[in-house]
């Protein structure tokens, strides 16, 4: 929980902070920063009130202001210099020509795609209490195997979800196309059946601090959600009243709305995160797809609380939120920089495994694979998922690797499937196998 903002209170001395150029450079840098109460009064120089300078800071940033109408509620931002660097940012890197840029190369889309789901919807699922490792979790989707219990089916909604908007991203906003995310994420997860795909009955639902029990955020009431939710899709699939709203802070916005209507009994979280995707790859940002900002929230999660608990504190200032989501979306797009670096240098020292006879490229990955981590056992739909190609496609790369001598073959135990194992002479075969010449 956090210290409350004090009542804004104009004074003779609050103007004379603002006429004082000696003070510009502070004012920058609470502004830049975009710090709250909870900073900003240890900052005050010697003789000022915290007050007086808060005061002086909440009249810089009222007259910046743009403000959205929900109903009855008042949600107000600004976007600073450090905002817009970000936005440029973005705007040349996650949408438009970047296909022409190599960035994510056009042969691997569906194998980098496949990937990035996957931690989105590990992270996403974590931050809400899903108790289970990536490593279990990954291997459960790319297996194709059941969830076995709450947190993997949690998981598995989540993959099955992003999926789907990804699949349906040209679609509008209504309470209808809301209902079905919710019930795709919420799937045999919710104590009662009924609550999948339906907005809360009652006003009994509270945002807590699970460890102190202190209510952090009261929901509006249920009777009001309709409204609030119709006037929220409005917003999403049509211009503002005050203009033009960069998409990406737009995007930033639905998630805090949903989140702040809390209209689920549970999973609004995963649904607001979700918004985020599927308004932006709407939008044309197509590399949103690549990028798992959940990851990042969920490893600066107090951070990520303490924006929603800023923004309601001092009267619905979403700075504090866009502020944190755009550092978390720049933080995930230089993790996906780094990734796709690594696999290219992957690739690079992949060049051995790609010359040898008669495998292509998928073929030559899974060799790869066999010869980092040599207890891999593969299946046909494992490698389908992976791969992001047809079960016979899967089946035949496989059975081709068998053919050739590099894998074997084996039972799954308590099941129909076939497993692909290494050979058990697997690294002089690869050594004998490479050259097209036979050298």
């Amino acid at each position: 929980m956090i210290e409350k903002t004090p009542i804004f209170n104009v004074t003779k001395e609050t103007f004379d902070l603002l006429l004082d150029n000696d003070l510009k450079p502070l004012f920058n840098k609470i502004n830049t920063e975009y710090l709250y109460w909870d900073k900003v009064k240890y900052l005050a120089p010697k003789g000022v009130r915290p007050e007086d300078l808060w005061a002086a800071v909440k009249i810089i940033r009222n007259s910046n202001m743009k403000r959205v109408q929900l109903k009855d509620l008042t949600f107000c931002f600004m976007i600073t210099e450090q905002m817009q660097k970000i936005l440029h940012e973005f705007d040349m890197n996650l949408g438009g020509n970047l296909g022409t840029l190599n960035i994510v190369p056009e042969k691997d889309h569906t194998f980098y795609l496949v990937s990035s789901i996957m931690e989105e919807a590990i992270a996403s699922s974590q931050m809400e209490g899903a108790t289970t490792t990536r490593k279990v979790a990954k291997d459960m989707l790319r297996k194709g195997r059941k969830p076995s219990n709450k947190s993997q089916q949690m998981i598995f909604n989540n993959y099955q979800t992003i999926d789907y908007i990804i699949n349906n991203k040209d679609k509008d906003f209504t309470l209808e196309n809301l209902l079905e995310v919710h019930k795709r994420i919420s799937s045999q997860t919710m104590n009662d059946v009924e609550d999948e795909g339906a907005f809360r009955k009652s006003d009994d639902i509270y945002v807590m601090n699970e460890i102190t029990g202190e209510i952090a955020h009261i929901p509006p009431s249920h009777r009001e959600l309709n409204t609030l939710l119709k006037n929220m899709c409005d917003f999403a699939n049509n211009e503002t009243q005050e203009g033009f709203i960069h998409p990406i802070i737009k995007s930033i916005i639905l998630h805090f709305m949903l989140a702040y209507i809390h209209p689920f009994s549970d999973g609004n979280g995963r649904t607001a995160r979700s918004l985020v995707y599927w308004y932006l790859i709407k939008q044309g940002y197509w590399l949103m797809q690549y990028l798992s900002i959940s990851r990042i929230i969920y490893k600066s999660k107090p951070a990520y609380e303490k924006s929603f608990l800023y923004t309601e504190n001092d009267e619905l200032d979403l700075t504090y939120f866009i502020q944190y989501n755009l550092k978390a979306m720049n933080d995930a797009f230089k993790e996906l920089k780094m990734y796709l670096q690594r696999k290219i240098n992957d690739a690079e020292s992949m060049h051995i495994l790609y010359n040898v006879k008669d495998v292509n490229e998928r073929q030559a990955k899974i060799l790869k694979i066999l010869k980092d981590l040599p207890m891999s056992i593969f299946t046909a739909t494992e490698i389908s998922t992976r791969f992001g190609v047809d079960i016979k496609t899967a089946r035949k790369d496989l059975q081709c690797l068998v053919d050739l001598g590099f894998m074997e073959t084996r039972k799954m135990a308590g099941s129909k499937s076939i497993g692909y194992i290494r050979c058990k002479d697997f690294e002089e075969r690869i050594k004998v196998g490479k050259g097209t010449n036979g050298k």
